[in-house]
């Protein structure tokens, strides 16, 4: 399977974290009351070589369930977990909690849960722009320092605040971001997902391939757009329609299934290969819940596509 690497810090010696490039991401099927089919999925993932997962302190169950089956596997010092804090708290998404006091309550319950003492990986859920990047940043470092993170980054932030948070880390000596987690697909988003969700645009992916910054891209793969779930006659699904429904989209689409074709593949696996040929690192959250679909998803993730496919898909050429 295909790899990135993350810089991290551990015992403050630079480390090289390697991970999978397709990360298992944390679907409601991944319950404790759902161990037989969860488990199975788990133990394929890492059956075809797949070693890197990605939770979150604000989804429901993944983690006690992750915790649990890594317990029961005892294979936690062969897998990278990334978890994410400082989400709103639920039902309250008006009140943000970003800060270093959130950081460090939202780590040590995920720790618990999975039953670990660290985690390879801590990205911050959602950003507060209303406050400094200073406490942030200092209080990411703190648990880097304390060995209960190897390396931090950034879910849904915008640009500019990224930027001014690596300036202070730098500015101050302390640890810097080492790898952001926005949403990409090859399906344009007309507006977010969710409240304060932030999708990479052309200004970011320039950025990340200046810098050569590894990028973990959740919703990869469009709630199955390319996969034939949604017809473009039928209106029936609102959220997918007002986040999805485009002219550009569905012609983007029909480009995917021609070339699909062309390739003798599914048009799902194109639009994974389109995240994952970037010219920069990526890495794809899936959702798997069947073993097909986990399959599919790795087959599609050895899918090399040139500059000018890639253009063409992305409705820059032809």
């Amino acid at each position: 399977m295909k790899k990135i690497v993350i810089k991290g810090q551990k015992e403050k010696h630079e480390i090289e974290i390697e991970c999978t490039a397709i990360f298992m991401g944390s679907s409601d099927f991944l319950r404790l009351d759902n161990k037989e089919e969860a488990w199975n999925i788990l133990d394929n993932y890492v059956a075809l070589g797949g070693t890197s997962f990605d939770t979150a302190r604000h989804y429901r169950h993944s983690e006690r369930a992750l915790g649990a089956w890594m317990e029961e596997r005892q294979n936690r010092d062969r897998l990278i977990i990334e978890t994410k804090c400082c989400h709103p708290i639920r039902g309250t998404n008006e009140a943000p909690r970003v800060n270093s006091g959130a950081i460090e309550e939202d780590l040590l319950t995920s720790l618990e849960y999975l039953k670990t003492d660290h985690v390879e990986l801590l990205a911050l859920h959602r950003d507060d722009p209303t406050q400094p990047v200073g406490d942030i940043m200092e209080g990411l470092h703190k648990q880097v320092s304390l060995g209960r993170v190897y390396g931090v980054g950034l879910s849904n932030w915008e640009l500019p605040r990224i930027k001014e948070a690596m300036a202070y880390a730098e500015a101050h000596h302390l640890t810097t971001i080492s790898f952001n987690s926005p949403n990409l697909s090859l399906a344009s988003v007309k507006q977010p997902r969710w409240p304060n969700c932030v999708t990479a645009n052309a200004e970011m992916k320039a950025w990340h391939e200046t810098l050569k910054l590894p990028l973990i891209a959740w919703s990869s793969q469009a709630e199955g757009f390319f996969a034939g779930r949604f017809d473009r006659h039928n209106l029936d699904n609102q959220e997918i329609v007002d986040v999805y429904y485009s002219d550009d989209n569905w012609e983007k689409y029909d480009r995917v299934q021609l070339l699909a074709q062309q390739k003798g593949v599914l048009p799902i696996q194109i639009s994974l290969a389109y995240v994952l040929n970037q010219p920069f690192p990526t890495g794809a959250v899936i959702g798997s819940e069947t073993l097909s679909e986990l399959k599919t998803s790795i087959a599609g993730a050895e899918i090399n596509l040139t500059a000018a496919e890639m253009a063409y898909l992305n409705l820059q050429a032809d």
